[in-house]
């Protein structure tokens, strides 16, 4: 589990995370949102203790990231949104570097690739940018992670690679893994993210799981507008509507517009979802 108390960290011109809080299970697959500029990726990096946080603390199992202890960094996996490549084949890169994880499969490296249509043994300062992408999402869930974090992992990748790598996500990935996605795709990912992190400049406007979103606000794919709109987008032949959720009723979550909503009204989301 992660727990994270008081976190706080800034850059020479711009605090970008102040007093966050928050708790990430085993088992879920985290979805994180936000505007540019909000601390996502540095968040990630926190996480995987590429970075010290100026103030509060990250405990992972007993561990403190940053301090990067052979015992802790063979369970987590960070891959960023810019990969880079490397003079050697995809196969021999990944086997030398597979040797840092105790649970590393080099045989499950393969099989993804080659689902993802990419050349083992091709160099990999030769792919293209989608290619070398491929490779690395491949090693990221190769790697038998307990903790993976995934720093916009669809940007690069054609529609089908998408559709690959949500499969592949869901497959080859343990069941007690917590695997965080920073990304801005959300369509690529709704139905795979749950819960729903959003963060705001120096905040937290959002942790809940899909049910618990469900609940509390409904999404209205009518015709008719609703007076009680937190937020209302025009669509060929109606509207999507989200409001409270007085009824009860259960509606399909939107995370585009679940975005939309929060960033709109925010302090009323953070009111909303207080007592979760």
């Amino acid at each position: 589990m992660i727990q994270i108390n008081n976190l706080a960290f800034s850059y020479p011109k711009a605090q970008v995370l102040n007093n966050i809080n928050m708790t990430l299970e085993k088992g879920r697959i985290y979805g994180l949102l936000g505007e540019n500029g909000v601390g996502k990726t540095t968040l990630l990096t926190l996480l995987s203790g590429l970075k010290k946080p100026q103030s509060g603390s990250i405990d992972i199992d007993g561990f403190t990231p940053h301090e990067r202890l052979a015992s802790f960094l063979k369970d987590e996996y960070y891959l960023p949104d810019e990969v880079v490549p490397v003079h050697c084949s995809a196969e021999s890169w990944a086997k030398n570097t597979g040797l840092f994880w105790d649970n590393y499969s080099h045989e499950k490296f393969m099989i993804i690739l080659n689902e993802f249509d990419v050349d083992p043994k091709q160099m990999m300062t030769r792919m293209s940018n989608g290619q070398l992408k491929k490779t690395y999402i491949s090693f990221a869930l190769a790697c038998g992670a307990k903790y993976l974090y995934l720093d916009e992992p669809t940007n690069g990748l054609d529609i089908p690679s998408k559709a690959q790598f949500r499969t592949a996500l869901m497959k080859y990935t343990l069941e007690d893994s917590t695997i965080v996605i920073s990304t801005h795709q959300v369509r690529d990912l709704e139905n795979i993210i749950d819960p729903i992190i959003i963060l705001d400049r120096q905040d937290t406007l959002l942790n809940a799981t899909i049910d618990e979103i469900s609940r509390k606000l409904f999404f209205d794919y009518g015709t008719t507008l609703n007076p009680n709109s937190l937020y209302t987008e025009q669509l060929p032949g109606g509207f999507i509507q989200v409001y409270p959720n007085t009824t009860g009723e259960d509606s399909k979550v939107n995370i585009e517009a679940l975005f939309n909503t929060v960033n709109k009204n925010k302090e009323t989301i953070k009111a909303l979802f207080s007592h979760e």
